[in-house]
C-alpha cells in the first residue's frame, strides 16, 4: 500500500522548500530596504544604548576599570552562533513594524511584526524561539524570522511522527487535482483523493475545512514535501473490526450496513469492516432489473445473512428474506374466479406474464386473450408495462404457476352463436383474410365465418381464395353450417345461386365438339376454357414424356382448341374432351373412329350420361389429377 502511494506518478507534491533559503545560498540581501532600516532603527530601537570611547575610560580610575572588566565579562557570555539554525531569544524591544530580541549575540536580532499574529504577539520579556537568517547584513543587523522557526520546529516534529509513524490531525485547506491540500500547521501536505477514504468518494468538496487524522506516507527533505494519508488509518481500525466481526456473524444473523457499490448484478454492503454481496436475485421476490432501482449509494439498510464462507472471507447477504415468501397464502388470497390487476413483465410468443404483487406472476395464454379474434402473439395486444385485468382461472401452489384469462371478463359470444346465425339465411360481412383454402369472412365484430375454395363457385376451379375475392371486399354470403363446440362457421357464396349442372350436363351431350380459347398447359394436357363458364380438359395420348412436350409446344396459350366430349364431371368442375392430334396411335381406324363408332352403338337419354370404356378415360383422368390442386384447413 505505502509503496503503490509513494510510487503513484499522479500525486501532486506540495513544494514547501521556499520558506527556508537553501543554507549555500550566497545572497545576504535583506528584504527591508537599507537607508530606511537605518534611519528607523537609529530613531528609537537604541535610544537608551551609548558607546564609550577609549579615551574617555582613561583617567578615571577603579571605575573605568572595572566596566571593562564588567565587559569583558558581557563578551564572555556571548554565545557560539551561525546561520540558519534555531536559537532561543528574549524578547528586549518593539515598535509598530519590528520586534528586537536578545539572541545572546553582540548585537539583537529582528523580527518583522507581520510574522506574528495579534493573538500571538510576545511581550517584552518573553521568550520565543526564532530562526537566525543573516548574522549581519550590509547595514550590520542581525536578521531573524519566526514563521522559518516555526516551520522547522514543525517540520522536525512531521520527521518524528514520520519515523516513528504516529497519527497528526490536519486541516484540509481546499481542493486540487488529484486529491487534497491538508495545513498540518506551518506546513501544508497533500492528500490523494484515493488516500481520504476506504470507500469511493463521489464529492470531495465536502471534506473542505474539516479536521482530519492522518498518516505521513512519503516526506522529501530535499524538497520539503509531504504525502499523507487517512485511508491507512481506517484500514487498520477495520483489520480490528474486521476480525470481531467474522467471530460473531452467523448465517441467519441480521445486521445493519452501507451501501458501498452498486454493480449490474447486485449490491456491495458494508458491514463495518467486511464487505457483503447482496445479489441482485435477492433484492426482492419480485423482478428488478437493476439494483439502482431499489436502492442507492450510501443508502443504511437492514440485511440478512443468508450464506458464509469463513475459510474465502465471504459473506452472502438478502434482503427479501426479511420478508415473508408471497406464494406462502397465494391460493388464499387470489382464489379461482377473482378479478387481478397487474403489469406486463414479460412477453413470449405464447403468453404475457404479468406480476399482480412483488414475487407472485401470472401467465396470460395467448389463447385466452380473446373468445373470437385469433390472436397469433401476445405483442399484438400488450406492451411491456401495461397495466392489465385478468381473472385467475387455476393455481398451482406448488409449482407456484397461475393462469390467467383476460376474456373471461366478457360473456362468450359462442354459447349462443346458434341462435345468432341460424343456417340457411343470408349476411353480409367483409372479406378479413384470403388463404389457400379458402376466405375469413367477418359477420359481426370478433365473429369470422369460412368460405371454403369449393363454395366460391359452381363452375370455376378455384386454386386459391385471392384468384377471385379481395382483402376487405363486401361479399354476401349463405350460412351452411355452425358448430359451437369446433367454434366454426361455415359460409358459401355459390349457393346464393341455383346449381348450374343440370343445364351443363344437357348443353355437352356426349359425343359433341366443342371448341374453346386455351388457358392451361399441362404435362400431361391442356385446359380450355369453354362456354357456360366451365372447364374442358383434353388429356395427352399414351406416348412418352418426350413426345408430350413436342407435342404440347405446338400450341400456345389464348390460342383456340376444339375437341370431342367425353365425360362431364360436376364433381370436379370438368368436362373430358377428345382430340385425335393429341390422342396419339396411328393404325388405319384412328383413335378418333374409334370414340366416335362407340358413341353411335350408345342410347343416351337427353340430358344423361354416357359410359366410356376405361381404357378410353385413362389419359384424362391421370390429368385431371395433375390439375386438382391441393386442399388443406
Amino acid at each position: 500500500m505505502l509503496n503503490e502511494i509513494i510510487s503513484d506518478n499522479s500525486v501532486e507534491e506540495v513544494d514547501n522548500s521556499k520558506l527556508i533559503e537553501e543554507e549555500t545560498s550566497v545572497d545576504k540581501t535583506p528584504s527591508v530596504d537599507e537607508k530606511e532600516l537605518k534611519n528607523y532603527l537609529s530613531s528609537s530601537l537604541f535610544e537608551d544604548v551609548r558607546t564609550i570611547a577609549s579615551d574617555e575610560l582613561e583617567g578615571q580610575g577603579e571605575s573605568a576599570v572595572e566596566e571593562v572588566e564588567l565587559s569583558e565579562a558581557y563578551a564572555s557570555t556571548l554565545k557560539d552562533i551561525s546561520e540558519h539554525q534555531l536559537i532561543n531569544g528574549r524578547v528586549v524591544g518593539m515598535n509598530d513594524r519590528d520586534i528586537l530580541i536578545d539572541i545572546g549575540f553582540k548585537s539583537e536580532g529582528i523580527i518583522d511584526r507581520s510574522e506574528f499574529s495579534e493573538d500571538s504577539l510576545p511581550a517584552i520579556g518573553d521568550q520565543v524561539e526564532v530562526y537566525l537568517e543573516y548574522l549581519e547584513d550590509s547595514s550590520g543587523n542581525t536578521i531573524l524570522s519566526k514563521e522559518k522557526a516555526d516551520f522547522m520546529l514543525k517540520w522536525q516534529s512531521l520527521i518524528k511522527a514520520y519515523e516513528e509513524e504516529t497519527v497528526i490531525t490536519g486541516k484540509i485547506i481546499r481542493r486540487i487535482k488529484g486529491g487534497m491540500i491538508v495545513d498540518l500547521g506551518a506546513v501544508q501536505a497533500f492528500l490523494p483523493g484515493s488516500q481520504l477514504d476506504v470507500r469511493p468518494i463521489t464529492d470531495f468538496d465536502v471534506y473542505v475545512d474539516k479536521d482530519i487524522d492522518l498518516r505521513i506516507v512519503k516526506l522529501n527533505e530535499a524538497r520539503k514535501n509531504i504525502v499523507v494519508s487517512h485511508k491507512m488509518i481506517l484500514e487498520e481500525s477495520l483489520v480490528e473490526q474486521r476480525a470481531a466481526l467474522f467471530e460473531e456473524i452467523e448465517i441467519g444473523s441480521i445486521m445493519e450496513g452501507r451501501v458501498k457499490n452498486i454493480t449490474d448484478f447486485g449490491v456491495f454492503v458494508d458491514l463495518g469492516g467486511i464487505d457483503g454481496l447482496l445479489h441482485i436475485t435477492d433484492l426482492s421476490w419480485g423482478r428488478v432489473n437493476h439494483p439502482s432501482e431499489m436502492i442507492n449509494l450510501n443508502d443504511d439498510i437492514t440485511v440478512k445473512v443468508i450464506e458464509y464462507d469463513a475459510e474465502r472471507k465471504r459473506v452472502s447477504l438478502g434482503l427479501k428474506q426479511l420478508t415473508p415468501h408471497p406464494w406462502e397464502e397465494v391460493d388464499i388470497k387470489y382464489p379461482i374466479g377473482v378479478t387481478v390487476k397487474g403489469t406486463i413483465v414479460s412477453l413470449t410468443n405464447y403468453g404475457a406474464f404479468i406480476e399482480i404483487e412483488p414475487g407472485v406472476e401470472g401467465l396470460i395464454h395467448v389463447s385466452e386473450i380473446s373468445w373470437t379474434r385469433h390472436i397469433k402473439n401476445p405483442s399484438e395486444e400488450y406492451s411491456m408495462g401495461d397495466k392489465v385485468e385478468a381473472k385467475v382461472i387455476s393455481i398451482d401452489s406448488h409449482e407456484r404457476k397461475i393462469s390467467l384469462g383476460v376474456k373471461q371478463l366478457t360473456p362468450d359470444p359462442w354459447d349462443e352463436i346458434e341462435k345468432d346465425f341460424e343456417v340457411g339465411t343470408k349476411y353480409s360481412g367483409k372479406v378479413q383474410n384470403l388463404t389457400q383454402f379458402g376466405a375469413f369472412v367477418e359477420l359481426k365484430e370478433g365473429i369470422d365465418g369460412l368460405v371454403h375454395v369449393s363454395d366460391l363457385s359452381w363452375t370455376k376451379v378455384v386454386r386459391h381464395a385471392k384468384n377471385v375475392l379481395e382483402k376487405g371486399q363486401e361479399v354476401e354470403v349463405i350460412i351452411l353450417e355452425v358448430s359451437r363446440e369446433n367454434r366454426k362457421i361455415s359460409l358459401g357464396m355459390k349457393q346464393l345461386e341455383d346449381d348450374p349442372w343440370q343445364s351443363i350436363v344437357e348443353y355437352f351431350e356426349s359425343g359433341k365438339e366443342v371448341s374453346g380459347e386455351i388457358i392451361r398447359i399441362l404435362d400431361k394436357g391442356i385446359i380450355i376454357q369453354l362456354d357456360m363458364d366451365v372447364e374442358g380438359i383434353i388429356p395427352f395420348g399414351k406416348m412418352s414424356k418426350k413426345d408430350r412436350r413436342s407435342l404440347a409446344s405446338q400450341y400456345e396459350v389464348g390460342a383456340n382448341l376444339s375437341g370431342i366430349v367425353m365425360k362431364v364431371s360436376p364433381d370436379d368442375k370438368k368436362i373430358i374432351l377428345f382430340k385425335e392430334e393429341l390422342a396419339g396411335g396411328g393404325s388405319t381406324q384412328t383413335a378418333t373412329d374409334e370414340v366416335k363408332d362407340y358413341l353411335k352403338n350408345q342410347k343416351i337419354e337427353t340430358g344423361g350420361r354416357i359410359d366410356i370404356p376405361q381404357e378410353l378415360l385413362d389419359n384424362a383422368l391421370e390429368a385431371e389429377k395433375e390439375e386438382k390442386p391441393t386442399e388443406s384447413e
